[in-house]
């Protein structure tokens, strides 16, 4: 296509109210081949815990699965979660999470969503594309998305 706005073909000026249709027309072809997934406002999901009651003992078999989801490190959101529930707990070297009393899985996962609100994603734009730092004795959650910087509500 030239530059210039003329048509080689017919000899004709394009107007730019032509040439948007066109693009329109263009983009929407293009936008029903893909995915409704990329549609989704909301592309990172909160794992769920998953895990049985043993006797007086609650075990969540995917504990460091949903830390490396979050991409936090699981001794951080182990802290997080037992001082949540007021409950004993500790990490088995298989991986699980052993709790010391019975809690209802949706009591972890709220637990967990917390979690992510308040250490991954970002205050600012909402995404889940941050990490935490130590600066200066305080802990910062940056964010590569949108390059905010927020100080974390408790020690890392």
């Amino acid at each position: 296509m030239r530059t210039d706005g003329k048509n080689r073909a017919e000899g004709e000026f394009l107007c730019k109210a032509d040439f948007m249709m066109d693009y329109k027309s263009m983009l929407e072809e293009v936008r029903k081949d893909l995915p409704e997934s990329v549609f989704l406002k909301e592309r990172f999901e909160i794992p769920k815990a998953l895990g049985h009651m043993q006797g007086n003992r609650t075990i969540i078999s995917n504990f460091l699965q949903i830390a490396s989801t979050l991409r936090r490190d699981a001794n951080h959101l182990l802290k997080y979660v037992l001082k949540e529930l007021a409950a004993p707990g500790e990490i088995k070297k298989s991986g699980a999470l052993i709790l010391g009393t019975k809690i209802p899985a949706s009591r972890i996962n709220e637990k967990i969503r917390q979690y992510a609100n308040d250490f991954v994603l970002c205050f600012e734009c909402g995404k889940p594309d941050t990490s935490i730092v130590k600066e200066e004795g305080l802990g910062y959650m940056k964010c590569t998305a949108c390059g905010a910087r927020n100080v974390v509500k408790a020690k890392i």
